[in-house]
């Protein structure tokens, strides 16, 4: 199974998913049940370490180096984010009310009767708070950045690998089985046409929303850089597709190289923002994963702000700078925020997962696509003026 990738195996466990919860009698559906409510707390345990194992270091990294051109990097990055988090809040909660029911799920699930449940309940509790694990974090992180500590460095370096491990190796691995669980419940319990139909129309929303964010991006890059916007992102189209093949933005660094060189960015401007975007820019996750969470407490009867928002996403800045570079890895880095911010269960939590997951290789491809842009604005903000090649 593990040669098939990992959007071809959700989507199966889908599928796998409603047959069961079909043709299953109650018994056979509480052994999902009891799946998921174990695996469901283990990575509730999980969430305060990959949270430390991921912040931590990487706000170290960030230490190194560069000064006054890693500030505009990182600004620009965090900036751009931001914006990109905003304006799909908005898009949604102006758009999805049209075609979701607020509080279908809920509402369903009375009419229904409830889902079934585990046969036995095994606590696991984390051995942090989300926000204790967030400010452990931040607080080791800046401390390795001004101290320069080796050992510290080195510790968390290593720490960070088993976390890593334990994601690829156990989390990602069962995280179809855990969705397969969850759409045979809901199945059980008569809430899953409305769910599917629900992720449909908002992938459509999402993608929408990751080409007009690489519009805007590049329509503010290539007006202060004198440069054709649309001849830029027409040069990018190669990272894209790349990204939507690799899902990751580090396996396509090398092509968005290039093509940012192609663009006329400094060779050596190039060679420092591109690799320090794919690590700190993720606007195309942050719009999924706002789209989709916006979606989620719609359909869920959850009551919806800004103000709340607009700390979700600010601290959701932050948080994708540690995502870990594995498919899914920025709705791991997020699930904290998600619990602790916008207060989703374990339900919804694997609801969320499986709805990031089906779109996450074109919110990769939207964030390499935007690495370009911060490229060229960092070309500008250096004093550098764009010198494409010939193509």
């Amino acid at each position: 199974m593990k040669k098939i990738g990992l959007l071809p195996r959700l989507i199966i466990a889908i599928i796998l998913g409603i047959l069961f919860g079909m043709v299953l009698p109650e018994p056979g559906v509480r052994v999902f049940a009891t799946f998921n409510g174990i695996f469901g707390n283990f990575l509730g345990f999980a969430i305060p370490l990959i949270i430390l194992g991921f912040v931590a270091p990487g706000i170290g990294d960030l230490g190194k180096g560069a000064g006054r051109i890693l500030a505009v990097t990182a600004g620009l990055a965090y900036t751009s984010t931001v914006l990109a988090g905003t304006m799909a809040f908005f898009a949604n909660t102006a758009i999805l009310p049209s075609f979701i029911t607020e509080g279908a799920l809920s509402t369903e699930l009375a009419e229904e009767g409830a889902a079934a449940a585990a046969f036995i309940e095994i606590s696991i509790p984390p051995v942090m708070g989300v926000m204790t694990a967030l400010i452990l974090a931040f607080t080791i992180g800046i401390g390795i950045a001004a101290t320069g500590s080796k050992t510290i460095k080195s510790l968390m370096d290593e720490f960070q690998a088993i976390i890593s491990k334990m994601i690829s190796e156990i989390i990602i691995p069962l995280l179809p089985l855990h969705i397969m669980g969850i759409f045979a419940n809901l199945t059980y319990s008569g809430q899953v046409f409305q769910i599917l139909s629900v992720f449909s129309r908002v992938f459509v929303l999402v993608i929408i929303l990751h080409l007009t964010i690489i519009i805007v991006q590049y329509l503010i890059a290539g007006t202060l850089s004198g440069a054709n916007p649309f001849k830029l992102i027409k040069t990018m189209i190669p990272a894209y597709f790349t990204a939507i093949g690799t899902q990751s933005s580090a396996a396509t660094i090398p092509v968005t190289l290039a093509q940012t060189k192609k663009n006329g960015v400094n060779e050596g401007v190039a060679d420092f923002a591109i690799p320090l975007s794919a690590t700190i820019h993720l606007s195309g996750s942050t719009i999924t994963l706002v789209s989709c969470s916006v979606a989620i407490m719609l359909i869920a009867g959850m009551p919806l702000s800004f103000g709340t928002y607009i700390g979700f996403i600010m601290a959701l800045g932050v948080t994708m700078v540690a995502a870990p570079g594995v498919p899914g890895g920025a709705v791991m880095a997020a699930i904290g925020l998600l619990q602790s911010m916008l207060g989703f269960d374990a339900t919804l939590t694997s609801l969320m997962i499986a709805l990031y997951l089906a779109q996450d290789s074109f919110g990769t491809a939207c964030n390499v696509t935007g690495d370009g842009a911060i490229a060229i604005l960092v070309n500008k903000f250096s004093g550098h003026k764009l010198q494409p090649t010939a193509e």
